[in-house]
């Protein structure tokens, strides 16, 4: 069963095979070790309550970690996700969180922490603030976002949140911005003002959607959706160590990214 249409709706849930639960389980082994012994060590944030683990799981191109075997991939029935099946994998990153996210912010702006509050931290991944005045320049392009749940949770544990169609205004507004310049200056073009006024277009008419799973089944986001990860809610089910996700996130070029 697939839900939700990567080219339509910016994202894509795949449903759990046995394959991908029994490799949910190598990972989710291999990321509890890691939250004991990790190098790098875990980063907490906000209180304790998120880490945001990059480069964490120690699998190999083909996603096989702790010998698990390769990552089984899902087959995205759409041109939205280049290269799925073939790209070779870097170190996934490990975003844990735990009840409470987000406490009180440490070394974030009273205003930054209510956006994360209120708007889920909703960002767009590979536009990074640079320099001091923390400008957004899209230094990260990805081919796209494969989010693998590796421990069981209830649907209110800091769910994965999109919002739907987000991905085609965002696409179409940097592309936009970036028109004018030479494609080898893209990299260092500012896309704060651009992106922040197709963000707010995004809130004011894309549906959010909380995309709560389960291990052994995967999510797939189109690399220009606007994403974030819900608050905490009180009582959410949870094992002890929190709600763990595993993110690939391969790069790609800049012509790649703003293609479809």
């Amino acid at each position: 069963m697939v839900a939700g249409d990567l080219d339509r709706c910016g994202w894509q849930r795949f449903a759990a095979t046995p394959a991908r639960r029994a490799w949910a389980g190598y990972a989710c082994a291999a990321a509890l070790a890691w939250l004991e012994t990790g190098d790098p060590a875990p980063l907490w944030r906000y209180g304790g309550t998120w880490s945001p683990g990059v480069d964490a799981l120690d699998n190999d191109e083909s996603g096989a970690v702790a010998g698990s075997g390769p990552l089984p991939r899902p087959k995205a029935p759409s041109p939205g996700a280049p290269g799925l099946a073939k790209v070779p994998l870097h170190k996934a990153q490990l975003s844990v969180l735990r009840p409470g996210y987000p406490r009180a912010p440490d070394g974030e702006s009273p205003a930054a922490f209510r956006f994360r509050q209120h708007r889920d931290g909703a960002h767009l991944d590979g536009l990074l603030p640079i320099g001091p005045k923390r400008r957004r320049m899209l230094r990260e392009p990805h081919a796209f976002i494969l989010g693998l749940p590796l421990n069981d949770t209830g649907p209110g544990a800091s769910p994965l949140v999109v919002w739907e169609g987000s991905h085609r205004i965002l696409q179409g507004a940097i592309g936009a911005a970036l028109a004018p310049h030479k494609p080898a200056t893209w990299p260092d073009v500012d896309l704060t003002e651009p992106y922040q006024a197709a963000r707010r277009r995004c809130f004011e008419t894309c549906r959010r959607v909380p995309l709560h799973a389960a291990p052994g089944e995967a999510l797939l986001l189109h690399r220009a959706v606007l994403h974030g990860m819900a608050p905490w809610e009180d009582g959410a089910a949870a094992p002890p160590e929190g709600r763990i996700v595993a993110y690939f996130r391969p790069t790609t070029t800049l012509r790649t990214w703003l293609r479809d």
